[in-house]
């Protein structure tokens, strides 16, 4: 009595895309198989070893047009199965409907609600004027370096002649949907601090010990001034500030040495209206008022800030928000907190949101229990089959001739 959808769903959420050890192989087996299934064209590219970006294709009747790109991700991140109710690659199904697994959030739920809008489509009749493309890459949760980022490089990405891409979102807990037209700048930054060594008995001047006091004093006095800018603007959400973490703190060799190096790592997530040039100056700044011998390095520093125009003069938004409106669903247009694939995208210069049509629904990516109702779910194909309609149908624009 299950709905298929519903199945096919569970079946996708029963192969283990685990990290470190993904089975990439078994989920590009899965897709091909339900893309040969739908009529669509399927092509393979390998953007490194071991690493494949699948493509999938529903032809539109004027390829000269650009096309739609519906981006998702095949990767899942790690779990602590004793945290968790319920195994979390068996996708159990519990009386309420609630589809326990990871990856059931994040995000191979839109995943499959991309291929059943489509085979709804299909099974409707419906042929479109813009070609419509499915990707499904790897690597998205460990930084999209070996997906993504390599794949809009190539030939075959630019061979898309993508106009408007689609990819994840988040879960909202209220009865809106968010939807993000643009990503805070990751950068990760280590800080290291040389200084005097010595015995431990002694009060030993110029320690790096000190100097890095001062550097973390600094950045978490910056982190502070954020998180209480966030709190007494109800008008701004996560998206909106510059989150700041010390995630890592190394140094030392024993407890009666004082060590002549220390270093710390901060994750620090930068929203679009930031001046970054100015933000890296006051990260230099802060190290400098530390003391001599006190250096930083990037182990990841993107200075891309575009974002997507949601603007109704916009016809790619139009056609978006006008299906939304005719559904009656309530839109929170918001920076995304974190990072994903769009980010590549929108660097290469093609406009892409990000959005997964789950309210009512709180959000579990990455954490223990991770689940979606089978019903939110089923409501996503029916919400993607009419936003596809509407994209998919965009008239030829000026610089399509």
């Amino acid at each position: 009595s299950e709905n298929p959808s519903v199945t096919l769903f569970r079946e996708y959420l029963r192969i283990d895309t685990v990290h470190p050890k993904p089975d990439y192989d078994a989920a590009v087996q899965f897709l091909e198989r339900v893309g040969t299934e739908l009529g669509l064209a399927c092509q393979k590219v390998e953007v490194c070893q071991g690493r494949v970006v699948l493509i999938l294709t529903w032809q539109g009747t004027n390829p000269r047009l650009r096309s739609i790109l519906l981006n998702s991700h095949t990767d899942v991140v790690p779990v602590f199965e004793e945290h968790w109710t319920y195994p979390p690659f068996e996708a159990v199904k519990d009386s309420q409907g609630n589809i326990y697994a990871r990856g059931a959030q994040d995000m191979k739920c839109v995943s499959i609600q991309y291929l059943e809008a489509i085979r709804r489509l299909k099974t409707e009749g419906k042929s479109f004027a813009r070609t419509i493309h499915l990707t499904f890459v790897p690597d998205e949760e460990v930084g999209g370096h070996k997906g993504m980022e390599m794949f809009v490089q190539r030939p075959e990405f630019k061979a898309l002649n993508v106009g408007f891409a689609m990819d994840e979102g988040l879960a909202s807990p209220s009865d809106t949907f968010s939807v993000f037209y643009g990503e805070r700048s990751p950068w990760w930054i280590k800080v290291k601090c040389t200084g005097s060594p010595g015995h431990g008995s002694r009060f030993i001047s110029n320690t790096a010990a000190e100097k890095m006091h001062k550097v973390i004093s600094s950045f978490l006095a910056f982190r502070e001034s954020e998180k209480q800018r966030l709190k007494s603007d109800s008008s701004l959400t996560l998206g909106d500030v510059t989150t700041l973490n010390m995630t890592m703190l190394e140094g030392g060799v024993s407890f009666n040495v004082v060590p002549s190096e220390m270093a710390a790592s901060f994750d620090i997530r930068i929203p679009p209206t930031v001046d970054l040039k100015a933000f890296e100056k006051q990260v230099a700044t802060w190290c400098r008022d530390a003391g001599e011998g006190v250096t930083y390095e990037f182990h990841q520093k993107c200075m891309d800030q575009h974002i997507t125009s949601t603007e109704e003069s916009d016809p790619w938004w139009k056609a978006f928000s006008g299906v939304c409106r005719d559904m009656k669903l309530q839109l929170k247009l918001e920076i995304f907190p974190a990072a994903t694939d769009s980010r590549y995208i929108r660097a290469v210069r093609h406009p892409a949101i990000g959005f997964s049509p789950m309210n009512r629904t709180p959000v579990l990516l990455h954490d223990h229990n991770e689940f979606l109702n089978e019903q939110i779910f089923l409501r996503g194909i029916e919400i993607y089959a009419r936003l596809l309609t509407a994209l998919a149908s965009v008239p030829p624009l000026p610089a399509e001739g």
